[in-house]
């Protein structure tokens, strides 16, 4: 894909789907990337394509809420390529359970990863995104980041944030006049391992709510999403929907309002049981 080669990109989560086929996708068209993931054992499988397709890497293993860590690993990545261009903070987790039996720690591990894991991506790489002059940040929110449904309230609660805080960054950037562009990223049902390796409330199996998601929802490969991803950072989008799924949804919430809560409740209850 044009305008990606030359460019060093950091890619969070990329042990794994959309984070490793990112990794691989910005790597093929030309670009250095810097991986990392909490899971090293998937990290290892993403270096092994890199390096089968003679691209420059560099892999370390990180944990997005540790914010010290994640300060250094920026000073590391420009010390090792000289410059970065790109962010895409796409760490992140699910988790399940009423907010009623959801303990607060439960809720507060999902607000760090998948909210704080992406403040203290863009915060650490952000002086070195303007000083590139070429700069890029896309923030991975979700479909859940533009409705939401029972049983998903912390999730909801923290890619609702990703949002909010990267349309602010998105219109700070444009009028500050530096030369950073801004993305936020909404998936719908992607193949990946994730509700697979979900947490849950005390007492939710998880199993039956993987097996749904997997067979019912997700629709769009881990490879489609980072073409998708990648093209709507190359044309400049403020948004970016993937899937057929994301879109229709969306489209649903734009014409009826808080109508959507009534209707999306009823329909997520038969298709996800045992959430809630």
């Amino acid at each position: 894909m044009e305008g990606f080669a030359g460019k060093v990109a950091v890619v969070t989560g990329a042990g794994s789907g959309i984070g490793q086929a990112l990794a691989v996708e910005l790597a093929r068209s030309g670009a250095s990337v810097a991986i990392s993931d909490v899971n090293t054992e998937g990290l290892a499988e993403t270096e092994q394509r890199l390096k089968a397709i003679g691209a420059k890497y560099k892999s370390d293993r990180l944990d997005v809420t540790e914010r010290e860590a994640f300060e250094l690993y920026a000073g590391e990545v420009k010390a090792h390529f000289g410059k970065v261009n790109q962010i895409y903070n796409n760490a992140g987790i699910a988790f399940t359970g009423d907010i009623e039996v959801s303990s607060y720690k439960d809720i507060e591990r999902i607000m760090d990863v998948d909210f704080w894991g992406v403040v203290n991506g863009t915060k650490s790489f952000l002086p070195l995104l303007i000083e590139s002059g070429d700069g890029h940040v896309v923030n991975v929110s979700s479909v859940f980041g533009l409705f939401s449904v029972p049983g998903q309230a912390a999730y909801n609660a923290a890619k609702f944030a990703v949002r909010g805080f990267t349309e602010a960054l998105r219109q700070e950037m444009a009028l500050a006049k530096h030369p950073v562009k801004v993305t936020t990223v909404h998936p719908g049902g992607i193949k990946t391992g994730i509700a697979r390796n979900m947490t849950a409330a005390e007492g939710i199996d998880t199993t039956e709510l993987a097996e749904t998601f997997d067979k019912k929802l997700a629709s769009t490969t881990p490879e489609k999403a980072a073409q998708v991803i990648m093209d709507g950072v190359r044309k400049n989008k403020a948004r970016v929907l993937i899937g057929n799924d994301a879109k229709a949804l969306d489209a649903i919430v734009r014409l009826t309002g808080p109508g959507y809560q009534k209707l999306f409740s009823g329909v997520f209850k038969r298709l996800l049981p045992g959430t809630h």
